[in-house]
């Protein structure tokens, strides 16, 4: 029997869009209904995907939830279903999501039913792309969540939204049509976009190069790698809270989910001969990036260059090709994902009091707002990697699949965990310690019950997974050790070849 959750994780946003589109949205009332309709689809998206990972099997590396229909002509199919890489990413999505609806729940003044709605179909079209088996309909979904980011960049974005929306466009959209050239050939060589069936082809040694750099061009972009990743800081400075949290929280990891679907499985052996080249680039991105965010005087740049160089790490996980590497790259991008949303929804908090995100313009924030203190304390802590929160796990994992393919990278990218202490300690010092004294800052208040219930799951979260990883690790199990299996094979098939050939 066919289950249908995952189509209903995708049609329930679209449905609560549908719901917003037919209400009045220039009146009080309205934009409240329009505020509610929203965080009840969003509630109750999350919910169905709790069933789903209910029926999941964590053990079993196959994929499961499959649901198949014809679509267009008899080759290309409407096909959904997940597997250890792919179900946390949609349990992330749906659970962020309402955090978002929340967020935006006062800062958003104008133009509130859009809004809403870009978000509620940007959801549907993220949670499409984890769910896709076949590859032109993860392209089109991959392609089409550019559209309501570029929307909610450039209509409730800062005052460069235009500059940032359009850079942001454009960057992404280059890299996905080499994408698109790739899915073709492929498509002729193999005669189906199935991905399961194309995880179980056999690409020509010589094609296998080509395939991997045109999805390297867009899945680069889109993690982003360096350097390739300026498109992120003016993103994420112009993008209004929300869009800010979404953007860091998944979009980022469909790049790294890009690697670990396609890259990795179909292409071994140019990953294999590509690994050094991914080596230096996330170690660039590691200590450039870090020392970068040093020198930035807005909150949003420095904790998106942060990002940027936690990707670097995930990046050098994936590429180790062993399993502690995967699977601390695959944790650190969920881990990420919880602590990256967290700390812009921070910012967000004192941005909403203050309308600045000038680090200069705070100081001695501990003394009027202590919860605040805390909660940003347990993120920055997670950011920087201290054992005990989320962020150490990932990165230790990595730092050690990385010893074993290469001491030397290994040795570099440890000092990039050193320089994100100093950036985000620095940040945290100069925002919440020192004294009390700017006038500007006289009236303000603390956390709001709102922003308490945003940010207390988040925190509990962090530290959750800090201290008990399994729950995260074992998804992931099953699928790396399947994963290893058959690109250690395909290796030596291709070692015995060439072998043979001198």
């Amino acid at each position: 029997m066919m289950s249908h959750l995952l189509t209903g994780l995708l049609v329930l946003p679209l449905a609560g869009a549908l719901f917003v589109l037919m209400t009045r949205g220039d009146t009080e009332a309205g934009q409240r209904n329009i505020r509610w309709i929203s965080l009840i689809a969003t509630v109750v998206t999350f919910l169905l995907s709790l069933v789903a990972w209910g029926r999941f099997d964590a053990g079993n590396p196959t994929f499961q939830l499959v649901e198949e229909g014809a679509w267009l002509s008899e080759t290309i199919k409407f096909k959904l279903g997940v597997d250890g890489f792919s179900m946390p990413f949609i349990m992330l999505t749906t659970f962020l999501m309402p955090f978002c609806i929340v967020a935006s729940w006062i800062s958003v003044e104008k133009r509130v039913k859009e809004y809403f709605i870009a978000f509620l179909v940007l959801e549907s079209l993220m949670i499409g792309v984890f769910a896709a088996l076949d590859l032109v309909l993860f392209y089109l979904f991959f392609e089409a969540g550019l559209i309501p980011m570029f929307l909610i960049i450039g209509i409730w974005g800062g005052k460069r939204r235009i500059y940032a929306s359009f850079k942001f466009f454009l960057y992404t959209l280059l890299g996905s049509l080499l994408m698109l050239v790739a899915i073709m050939a492929m498509y002729w060589d193999a005669g189906t976009t199935d991905i399961p069936t194309l995880l179980a082809h056999k690409f020509p040694h010589g094609m296998q190069f080509w395939l991997w750099l045109a999805f390297f061009a867009s899945f680069a972009v889109k993690m982003p790698m360096w350097p390739v990743h300026t498109w992120l800081p003016d993103a994420h400075v112009e993008a209004p809270t929300a869009g800010s949290v979404i953007l860091a929280a998944i979009l980022l990891k469909m790049g790294g989910y890009g690697f670990i679907r396609f890259s990795i499985p179909m292409f071994p052996d140019a990953s294999h001969y590509f690994a050094p080249f991914m080596f230096a680039l996330s170690v660039i991105a590691i200590v450039y990036t870090s020392l970068v965010a040093l020198m930035q005087e807005d909150m949003k740049k420095l904790i998106a260059y942060s990002s940027v160089a936690h990707m670097g790490f995930v990046t050098m996980g994936l590429f180790t090709l062993t399993p502690q590497g995967i699977q601390g790259a695959m944790f650190q991008m969920v881990s990420h994902g919880i602590v990256s949303g967290a700390l812009f929804l921070c910012v967000g908090v004192i941005y909403d009091r203050m309308h600045t995100r000038e680090i200069a313009a705070y100081g001695g924030l501990t003394e009027p707002m202590p919860k605040y203190a805390v909660a940003l304390m347990v993120f920055t802590m997670a950011n920087v990697g201290l054992p005990g929160t989320s962020g150490f796990v990932g990165e230790f994992l990595t730092l050690l699949g990385a010893f074993r393919a290469n001491t030397w990278v290994a040795f570099f990218a440890t000092t990039g965990v050193i320089l994100s202490a100093a950036y985000a300690l620095w940040l945290y010092a100069r925002v919440m310690f020192g004294p009390f004294e700017k006038p500007s800052l006289k009236g303000i208040l603390d956390l709001t019950p709102r922003e308490v219930g945003l940010l207390v799951p988040l925190v509990l979260l962090t530290i959750y997974y800090g201290v008990h990883p399994a729950p995260v690790l074992d998804a992931f199990a099953a699928s790396t050790d399947a994963l290893l299996k058959t690109t250690q094979t395909a290796l030596a098939g291709a070692a015995k070849i060439a072998s043979a050939a001198h």
